[in-house]
């Protein structure tokens, strides 16, 4: 059996929307997480296989098989190919998926996953936008199969169903921001995160030749439980769903490098962790953002471990009652689950955020010495992605 290795993750601070980040082409944003990750491991870039990026809004800056005009743009080896994917919020981690398939059935050695989503400049939706004129994505005979629905409907209707209330919510949303404080306060996102320069702006929208540096997660807000109750719903307005208990709009990339864990010894490289297992799984896509649910149940059944094995749960927190709706389904512990603040406090920058959160899940298993992580995402369309890591 081959064992395919993580080396080495890192990702950029998370910018908020139109904040430090916003100012970068995302090619170059993507380019600075190839390169760091090139940079620390000091192997040679020729030695990788292939490179897997997701992508989420695969249009203007974001076109053209972005992944790899951001690895060619950071001056890397033009024989190193690229492929760019869409599953929705789980595209990187499906990349990352894939990857570690190509690894694990010898076709490469060595690859690098990765994402990347500037919601700033290329807004959410914008591939399928009526306005460019091309139509729209859902032909009319989908629509005599499924109801449409949002994702924000979506996650009300998951609060429906688990019986899950605008305070459980509120509750969560607070907490996602207070743990996320205390990660940076106590330097617990040390290590994962490269510093980002960005270009000024001047008020014609021009660079102007002078740039500043984003350092830190741009998401985090001090707020409290009364400010969060006075929020106004976002999809009901009875819902139990507001800005201040939903994912932001963000800016961001992360890249993690794969390999055989034959092939890190003969590069003299420390593997810090082994894929244990991935999946991807089709859920109802009316009800839409259930695919944890799913994805954790498969992950489990497929290696024999229980929920309690796991050290460390990573489950994107597009809504709060995705998560909440999932620890109650499947009995995770909640004080495991996104320990150092998720989506809601740092940001969601789409099709970057499956290897970002990949990247938190190995650090802070290194932080803490467990053994399992465990991370899964809901995607657009109905899909969940899987990933089991172990901690080497």
């Amino acid at each position: 059996m081959t064992n395919v290795v993580i080396v080495d993750a890192v990702r950029t601070p998370i910018g908020r929307r139109n904040g430090g980040l916003s100012t970068l082409h995302p090619a170059e944003l993507l380019g600075a997480v190839h390169k760091a990750l090139i940079d620390r491991t000091g192997i040679d870039p020729q030695q990788v296989g292939q490179v897997v990026n997701g992508c989420v809004s695969q249009v203007g800056e974001q076109a053209f098989n972005i992944g790899r005009t951001a690895w060619l743009a950071a001056g890397l080896p033009m024989e190193v190919p690229n492929t760019t994917v869409d599953t929705q919020c789980g595209s990187s981690q499906q990349a990352t998926n894939l990857a570690t398939a190509l690894v694990g059935a010898g076709v490469v050695d060595v690859a690098i996953a990765c994402g990347v989503e500037s919601m700033s400049r290329i807004p959410i939706g914008s591939s399928g936008s009526k306005s460019l004129g091309f139509g729209i994505p859902i032909p009319k005979t989908y629509f005599g199969r499924y109801e449409m629905t949002s994702q924000f409907e979506g996650a009300e209707r998951i609060a429906d169903r688990w019986g899950i209330t605008r305070e459980d919510t509120d509750a969560f949303g607070l907490l996602s921001q207070q743990r996320a404080i205390r990660a940076w306060d106590e330097d617990r996102y040390a290590g994962q995160y490269i510093e980002i320069d960005a270009p000024d702006l001047g008020d014609d929208a021009k660079p102007t030749g002078t740039t500043h540096r984003v350092s830190r997660d741009e998401g985090l807000r001090e707020t409290s439980i009364d400010k969060l109750a006075s929020l106004k719903p976002v999809a009901r307005e009875d819902g139990v769903h507001t800005a201040g208990n939903s994912s932001q709009i963000s800016d961001g990339a992360a890249a993690v490098l794969i390999m055989t864990e034959e092939r890190a010894g003969e590069l003299g490289l420390t593997p810090r962790a082994r894929i244990v297992d991935t999946c991807l799984v089709g859920v109802d896509p009316v009800l839409m953002l259930s695919g944890p649910i799913d994805a954790t149940r498969k992950l489990l059944g497929r290696t024999g471990l229980s929920i309690d094995d796991i050290d460390t749960f990573e489950i994107n927190e597009a809504f709060a009652s995705v998560v909440l709706a999932w620890a109650k389904e499947v009995g995770a512990d909640l004080a495991r689950t996104n320990p150092n603040g998720g989506a809601i406090a740092l940001g969601h920058p789409l099709g970057a955020t499956g290897a970002l959160l990949i990247t938190k899940a190995l650090y802070e298993l290194e932080r803490t010495n467990g053994r399992y992580g465990l991370i899964s995402m809901c995607c657009g369309g109905g899909i969940g992605t899987g990933t089991i890591i172990e901690r080497m």
